[in-house]
């Protein structure tokens, strides 16, 4: 079983970085991650601000000027002031982007730039480089919960890796929610994803299981809301080689009696390459997928309650968080 399957995220996306030419000086920034890996597996929502509130490509270029109340975008040469028109076009479009999984901004933009963006004096002297693009900047604070990352730190396999993981878990949650579900499809739905949480973040696995296991007793809407909240911010926690180890662990631990002795210690030996940083987390991984598969397809009633522990490691999500075709997990952590 392959847990993506079939599971498309939508994500926003600066539409340059799609090759659109409505770059300031009527260029794009084609990024290839995005275009000719990650479009195979995703629907893109192309978003332009600059473009969308009026401006051209080629355009004037702009800037954040500081201000008594925080950041303006102006331009350049002419000094005009963008930021309420951007500001009120963010707020439209996160209302209209409810049902987006993630957001891939370009990065150095002073509209959609996340991270070191100038901030200038009005002299033109640049007073601080920790600012974020204003348009970004509303898109976030009206939508918290949602992956963004910019395509220069995708190009960091931690990084790259930890916003696909994502967005396949947040489409998934939404295609879940979309339906007509019911308290033991989410129980269903959780059960898949306690490894995949785990590796994430141990607290809320717990804090999780409990709003899980009263599913029944909570108005529908309400534990929706709650659980998604919950879901996709112990998500955003980084996992760690620690917490990968613990739950490569805790799997062998479930599928180890239907192992012989010289498999397990095969799988126990790569489990421990990886906490000491000599192989990918794809190796233990692979192995583990391989043998939870074969162990789940025995039936000896005798052993019954073994077998069920398989296909329980078997049908995490853990195993497959993302189509295996993206390869985000060949890396060796540092």
């Amino acid at each position: 079983m392959e847990p993506a399957e079939g599971i498309r995220p939508r994500v926003a996306v600066s539409s340059c970085l799609l090759g659109a030419p409505v770059r300031f000086n009527g260029g794009h920034s084609r990024d290839r991650f995005l275009t000719a890996e990650l479009a195979e597996h995703v629907d893109w929502v192309p978003v332009c601000p600059e473009i969308e509130i009026g401006l051209g490509a080629p355009r004037e270029t702009l800037r954040l000027q500081r201000s008594p109340d925080g950041p303006r975008l102006v331009t350049r040469r002419t000094h005009e002031d963008l930021t309420a028109p951007m500001t009120a076009l963010a707020a439209e479009r996160a209302a209209g982007l409810a049902d987006v999984d993630g957001y891939v901004f370009k990065s150095r933009s002073p509209s959609c730039g996340l991270h070191g963006i100038p901030v200038y004096a009005e002299s033109g002297a640049a007073a601080d480089r920790r600012g974020r693009g204003i348009f970004a900047a509303a898109v976030i604070a009206a939508r918290p919960e949602l992956a963004v990352e910019d395509e220069g730190r995708l190009h960091d396999a931690v990084l790259r890796e930890a916003f696909v993981e994502r967005i396949f878990a947040s489409a998934r949650l939404r295609a879940l929610l979309a339906g007509d579900w019911r308290p033991r499809d989410l129980v269903a739905f959780h059960a898949r994803h306690k490894m995949q949480i785990l590796a994430h973040a141990p607290a809320a696995y717990r804090e999780i299981g409990r709003l899980v296991a009263a599913a029944g007793e909570r108005p529908r809407e309400a534990l929706a809301r709650e659980y998604g909240r919950a879901f996709l911010a112990a998500l955003a926690t980084r996992a760690t080689v620690g917490r990968h180890v613990n739950v490569l662990q805790h799997c062998l631990g479930m599928i180890a009696p239907e192992l012989d002795p010289v498999r397990r210690a095969d799988l126990a030996e790569v489990i421990a390459s990886y906490r000491a940083r000599e192989v990918a987390l794809a190796v233990p991984l692979a192995l583990l997928r391989h043998h939870a598969r074969g162990a789940a397809a025995q039936y000896v009633q005798a052993q019954y309650v073994h077998v069920v522990q398989a296909r329980y490691v078997r049908d995490q999500t853990y195993l497959s968080p993302y189509p295996d075709a993206l390869r985000l997990r060949n890396h060796i952590p540092a």
